[in-house]
């Protein structure tokens, strides 16, 4: 085992040189950039979704450009949307302080290497350490999907047998029609329901809009903490829970239905064991496992990526408002950061499940296989 984790470990190298290198080609030829995105805030072109790091950046260049009224030189503007007219010389200053003076992979090698130490710098236009910037908007995402996959997981599994055990019941069927109802729904769509019926839209107006919190929390005890806390978050992690509670109520019926079949329960059974004792003491660990190998990308998901709409409709300002934000502003310091730091964590989670296989059923043995 100790062998197995070793070469898992070493993995990890080239796959995230791979996921980095992928992305760092990408955006070499996606167009427009962070230059471009000052450029068309001097000029007045810039029509970004987002107005919050618009605001913060039109000071801290516009003074520069006032500054700079020579020619432009066409052979430096012409590579650049909107630079016509603005000094060359504050274009160059643009690209030196972005890191463009330099050749793609000398930049490439420069940030791997950085990101090693992990020293992820900067963001180009809020003037924040990118890490800083991460842990501010962590406790919104924390919540989120730490939360969600509770609520889904802890209201699917059960059902999930329950299901199972009465296969083909009314139950099964009525309950089966609610999953698929669920399913279908988007999870924004159902936000926005739930913002009309219980948050002040047009009938009831009984949990808040916006925020984890209200705004009088620290004058608050513990117990109103906690109550404000959950206060904020129950319509958004409803709202998130709706496909993923779908998805593994489904995922676990199905899981014990195939296990329920096999001889090994029909010989438990032969045996005098009871019902309870057949499905939590055999069934039931052998059914799990499919379950739990879904869990990292399930987590992983909600954690990171899963919560953009939701985190906008609510006003939630997370981790997956921030990488829809710095994607749109171009603010590639956070972007790779942010690709580098997701990517490490979803490999080491995916490693522990590999490994709670062992601990739910010691038969697997990855140490004995090669990877």
């Amino acid at each position: 085992m100790i062998a197995y984790i070793i070469r898992r470990l070493l993995l990890f190298v080239p796959t995230l040189f791979g996921i980095m290198a992928i992305s760092f080609v990408i955006v070499q030829f996606a167009p427009g950039g962070p230059v471009e995105r000052v450029i068309a805030q001097l000029t007045g072109s810039d029509v970004s979704a987002t107005a919050r790091i618009s605001g913060q950046t039109g000071g801290d260049f516009g003074s520069q450009q006032q500054a700079q009224t020579s020619a432009a030189d066409q052979s430096v503007t012409s590579r650049y949307r909107g630079a016509q007219g603005l000094d060359p010389e504050f274009i160059k200053e643009l690209e030196r302080q972005f890191g463009f003076d330099r050749p793609p992979l000398e930049r490439f090698g420069l940030m791997l290497w950085n990101y090693i130490r992990f020293d992820f710098g900067e963001s180009y236009f809020r003037d924040i350490p990118v890490i800083d910037l991460v842990l501010e908007k962590m406790p919104v995402s924390i919540s989120l999907g730490l939360w969600m996959t509770f609520l889904s997981y802890g209201i699917s599994i059960p059902l999930g047998i329950a299901k199972a055990v009465r296969d083909g019941t009314r139950f099964d069927v009525w309950t089966s029609g609610v999953i698929i109802i669920g399913y279908a729904i988007p999870g924004f769509l159902f936000a926005v329901l739930l913002i009309i019926l219980f948050a002040g839209g047009s009938y009831f107006d009984l949990f808040p809009l916006r925020g984890l919190v209200s705004d009088d929390f620290d004058s608050m005890s513990w117990p109103e903490k906690i109550v404000d806390y959950f206060w904020h978050l129950t319509l958004p992690i409803i709202s998130m829970a709706l496909g993923a509670f779908a998805t593994t109520s489904l995922l676990t019926k199905n899981s014990f239905l195939d296990e329920i079949r096999k001889q090994y329960v029909v010989t438990a059974r032969a045996k005098g064991l009871s019902e309870r004792q057949v499905l939590y003491g055999h069934v039931f660990r052998n059914a799990m496992l499919i379950i739990i190998a879904g869990f990292p990308g399930a987590f992983i998901g909600a954690f990171f990526a899963g919560s953009v709409l939701i985190e906008t409709i609510f006003s939630l300002d997370g981790l997956g408002l921030l990488g829809f934000e710095s994607v749109i502003n171009r603010d590639y310091a956070v972007v790779f950061a942010t690709l580098y730091i997701f990517s490490l964590l979803g490999l080491v989670v995916n490693l522990i499940s590999d490994l709670t296989y062992t601990w739910i059923d010691p038969r697997i043995d990855f140490g004995r296989r090669d990877v």
